[in-house]
Parts: C-alpha cells; sequence; structure tokens
C-alpha cells in the first residue's frame, strides 16, 4: 500500500469512528484503469499544490442515506440537501486528513471547496497522465469508495 493509500484509509478511518460511529473496513486499493464503484452521489474536492487532482467519495443511494442517516442521528429517505452536504463534509474531513499527513512530510496541498453530482453511474474523469486509485469501504450502511486522481509536482 502506497503512502497516499495508507494516508485517506487511515483519515476515513478516523472521520468514521469520530464523526459518523460506524465502522468502515477498507478493502484493497483498485488502480485499475477500469475500476469503478458505482455511484448516484460523488462528493470532488480539487486538491492544488505539491500535490495535485481530485479527491471523491463515491456513494451508491442506499450507502450515502444510511451514511448521512448514522452522521446526523435520523433516517434518511431520499438524497437531499443533508445529504450532499454529508458527503461533500467526510470528502472534505478525509481530504484534510490527507493535507495533515503529506504536510507531515513537507508536501504542500491546498484544499477546494466540496462538489456534489448526484446522478446515475456518475464516473469522473480528467487530470491527463494522472495516477489514480479507488480505495473500497464496506459499511453496515452499505459500501463506498473514495477516489485519488493526481499527479506530483
Amino acid at each position: 500500500m502506497s503512502s497516499l493509500e495508507k494516508y485517506i484509509t487511515e483519515a476515513a478511518l478516523e472521520v468514521f469512528a469520530t464523526m459518523i460511529f460506524i465502522e468502515i473496513t477498507p478493502g484493497p486499493p483498485l488502480t485499475g484503469r477500469d475500476d469503478t464503484i458505482d455511484s448516484n452521489l460523488t462528493s470532488m474536492i480539487g486538491l492544488a499544490g505539491d500535490l495535485r487532482g481530485v479527491l471523491a467519495v463515491h456513494c451508491p443511494e442506499n450507502a450515502a442515506k444510511g451514511i448521512t442517516g448514522a452522521m446526523l442521528g435520523m433516517d434518511i429517505d431520499a438524497i437531499d440537501e443533508d445529504v450532499k452536504d454529508a458527503i461533500g463534509e467526510i470528502a472534505n474531513m478525509v481530504a484534510g486528513g490527507l493535507k495533515t499527513a503529506l504536510l507531515s512530510e513537507g508536501t504542500e496541498t491546498e484544499l477546494a471547496i466540496p462538489t456534489t453530482a448526484v446522478g446515475k453511474s456518475i464516473r469522473t474523469s480528467g487530470l491527463a497522465g494522472a495516477s489514480r486509485f479507488i480505495i473500497p469501504f464496506c459499511t453496515p450502511a452499505g459500501d463506498f469508495g473514495i477516489e485519488l486522481r493526481y499527479v506530483t509536482s
């Protein structure tokens, strides 16, 4: 596991343990070009500086609603503004954990404001020549993935 994969996994485990209070189990990173996570909601954060790219949290509808429900302590019936905000905040906190870990190595990274897309079978692309991996996570609320598409200076 690369240091970037390790940092993202550790940040996600911490976010879910301290803010959402549900257990998540990471799977092995997916690095193939065609590897994807089924998603109805994707929250993305742009990265700039020594590490440039996008960190994205990809959630199928049931996982997005279940994770949001656990985070807010209420039942969620549909993908609404609460769900978009919650998954965006998870992306923000995981990216913040990555930024902190990288800073300890002397790698400076700035974060953009999260952007969330909702639809069927969402796929992201861009950043020609970038490296990419997805870490799948299993939760009682459903499976989701965190993707990093990046280039380094």
